[in-house]
């Protein structure tokens, strides 16, 4: 239960004054439904209006607040003509204009004889000094709320800047006061304020390094809102390594059969890897276990060997994929393997019903099948395992939390591998995976050759198709990716068909096309043709992303590279340099480049190593863009920006696991207090996992 003390920042914003259905309705889309969606939207800029000149030496272009006598109201003949009212201090003469002006709501707030005090931006029009529809207009006794410093916000359409303020104004009059969570000596270390003044200071800036993210009181909000995050993810990993695991040892039969056939030796962090994850599954804890490896690094032979020292002490492995092209992949690349060790192996996907689906499911349940392979199928209900081990999950940024839990609830105490591809920066490892242990794949396996990528203005089109035809001539093969335009798929797949069938006009019918509103059947009888040589372009969109495998391929096309995002141009070039031919990317960009658009391209030109993009990535995009937060069960933080608090994410990480140390079940008057961050951060799943929570 969510404490008393944040009832009312938890309520809707309809609560606050002058907040009805529509203009909730804009808030919400730029904040958030509650008051407590506002506490963190926070201002990026500000309006000084300090600044108080007499009329004459007011300076065309700023911002001013200028006291004045309300002289007289002239009222236009033609209603299209601007209302003027003059204005005058013992320095001179000033007009205040208004279009589409209000007579009596003018006439009661600036009545003719008295004094007033405006704020507005000056202009001269004419020789005249005028203020266009003043920002605000007030008596001599608001002169002081007037010359204020006043903080803008990022704004939506049919929510300004004075409405929105207005309601800022309501929300933080709601912020509580919280007993303090942070350790007295550290606060006093980083000369940080209370939570609560932390909060008000940002949301009033009185200059611009305020608005920094290393102004004190940001710093405050970003390290409260970190260590949430690292407190959650601990107690997560302590409720995981909680329940009891099976001790599942494997005695290395199978795994020695698929070793002597395999054509190469395991890489350095191969057998690292596999050793480390052997290990987790015969220990007494259940397994939770990330396995981190570039395109091409050899994650699926680790897996396999896991899987089978799984099936060697009694257990059932299932390996789930994200989509149905990548389980078939798999499953052609593990079937070879699986038949070595003298075992059989499944596939299960949505597309399998009836009797054939009653099958699978039966040799599932009676452990007559000791692999599986499948998609999100693997999750439904009346899937039953006799006695899973090991599950193994591919692409992790494409699940999240809730799916990995409820395919480890499959069965008692199954040991979780989850493997990705997606080189991820050590910031993001904390904070989205610091509930895992890790296991990285630095090297690249034998015999892999270098892919040589190069920068092409699109007005060499017709050079890089002639260079695409010298290569298939040669006996390559080549994918012609597709730009994303904005986030359209229709406008992607017509991108697709039209340059299909332009490259129809040179290959004639040894061109193929996929995209992903292609019925399933139809998208792998295109893969097939193009694995088996049957055709020699594959024109594609971003659906070749992940997990394909045709070793013939060497070349990369690219068009429009500059719209894509570094880890997914990554991703698209490790589609080739899989066998042990020389491999071009050729990356088609337009003028004019961007500057982010520029250091992307550079990149990927200079370097193949994929923390390093990784980490450059996080640079120049931010975490929230870098898996696509949606879907990756990456953490949206509110205030932290993990570029520029990477160094609290440390320490935050630290003081969690101390924190956890002393008190694991958040009982001391500290760790009450810390309950309470956690809910004001919605980490409450995390308050679940406390004994008394």
């Amino acid at each position: 239960m969510r404490p008393q003390v944040l009832y009312t920042a938890f309520e809707p914003v309809t609560g606050l004054k002058g907040v009805g259905p529509r203009l909730a309705s804009g808030i919400e889309t730029l904040a958030g439904p509650r008051i407590v969606d506002l506490f963190w939207h926070l201002p990026t800029g500000l309006i000084d209006r300090r600044y108080a000149p007499k009329i004459a030496a007011a300076e065309a272009g700023r911002i001013a607040t200028i006291t004045l006598q309300v002289d007289r109201h002239i009222k236009p003949a033609n209603k299209r003509l601007p209302y003027k009212i003059l204005c005058s201090d013992d320095s001179g003469k000033l007009v205040l204009v208004f279009f589409h002006a209000h007579e009596d709501y003018l006439k009661k707030t600036l009545p003719e004889g008295e004094m007033r005090v405006v704020s507005g931006r000056v202009e001269t029009f004419a020789k005249e000094i005028q203020i266009t529809h003043p920002d605000h207009i007030g008596t001599l006794a608001e002169i002081d709320k007037l010359m204020s410093v006043e903080p803008v916000y990022p704004l939506t359409a049919g929510v300004s800047l004075k409405v929105l303020g207005k309601a800022m104004t309501g929300a933080l009059g709601h912020v509580p006061e919280l007993a303090e969570w942070q350790d007295p000596e550290f606060l006093k270390a980083n000369k940080w304020q209370p939570w609560r003044d932390c909060l008000l200071a940002t949301h009033s800036p009185q200059s611009l390094s305020d608005l920094e993210p290393t102004s004190k009181a940001r710093l405050r909000l970003a390290y409260d809102e970190l260590l949430a995050n690292q407190l959650a993810l601990s107690l997560m990993r302590l409720h995981m390594h909680k329940r009891a695991g099976r001790g599942i040892k494997g005695d290395g039969s199978l795994s020695k059969r698929v070793l002597e056939v395999i054509p190469f030796e395991l890489t350095g962090s191969q057998q690292t890897s596999l050793a480390e994850i052997t290990d987790d599954m015969a220990s007494d804890t259940r397994m939770l276990r990330l396995l981190q490896g570039d395109v091409g690094s050899g994650k699926t032979v680790v897996a396999v060997l896991a899987m089978l020292a799984a099936v060697e002490a009694g257990t059932q492995a299932v390996l789930m994929a994200p989509t149905e092209i990548l389980a078939r992949q798999h499953l052609k690349t593990i079937t070879p393997l699986a038949e070595a060790a003298g075992i059989e192996v499944v596939l299960l996907t949505g597309r399998d019903k009836g009797k054939k689906r009653d099958a699978i499911l039966e040799g599932l349940k009676s452990g007559d099948t000791h692999l599986a392979i499948g998609t999100h199928a693997l999750f439904q209900d009346d899937v039953e395992f006799a006695d899973l081990g090991l599950a193994v999950i591919d692409e992790q940024h494409r699940f999240g939390v809730h799916q990995r839990l409820t395919l480890a609830a499959k069965g008692q105490g199954i040991n979780v591998l989850v493997m990705t591809a997606t080189p991820i920066p050590r910031t993001l490892m904390l904070t989205a995976y610091g509930d895992m242990d890790v296991s990285r794949l630095m090297d690249k396996p034998a015999g892999r050759q270098p892919i040589e990528t190069t920068t092409v203005d699109l007005k060499r089109l017709g050079d890089v198709v002639g260079a695409v035809k010298r290569r298939i001539a040669d006996g390559g093969r080549a994918y012609w990716v597709c730009p994303l335009i904005e986030e359209s798929e229709v406008l992607d797949v017509a991108a697709a068909e039209d340059r299909h069938r332009a490259l129809e006009q040179v290959f004639g019918d040894r061109v193929g096309l996929v995209h992903g509103r292609m019925k399933g059947l139809a998208k792998d009888k295109v893969m097939a043709a193009f694995a088996g040589g049957d055709i020699d372009v594959l024109v594609a969109t971003t659906v070749i992303e992940v997990g394909v495998d045709v070793p013939e391929a060497t070349v990369m096309v690219i068009e429009h590279a500059e719209r894509f995002g570094l880890a997914q141009l990554h991703q698209l070039r490790g589609r080739i340099g899989r066998g042990s031919d020389k491999s071009n990317c050729l990356l088609l960009f337009q003028e004019p480049l961007t500057k982010t658009a520029k250091d992307r391209l550079a990149t990927m030109r200079d370097t193949d190593d994929g923390f390093v993009i990784a980490e450059k990535d996080l640079q120049l995009r931010g975490a929230g863009e870098l898996l696509g937060t949606r879907q990756s069960g990456l953490p949206e933080f509110r205030v932290a920006d993990l570029e520029a608090h990477a160094g609290l994410l440390a320490a935050a990480r630290d003081d969690a696991q101390l924190i956890l140390n002393k008190d694991k079940d958040l009982e001391t008057p500290r760790g009450k207090a810390l309950r309470t961050l956690l809910y004001l951060f919605e980490r409450d799943a995390a308050v679940r996992y406390l004994r008394s929570g």
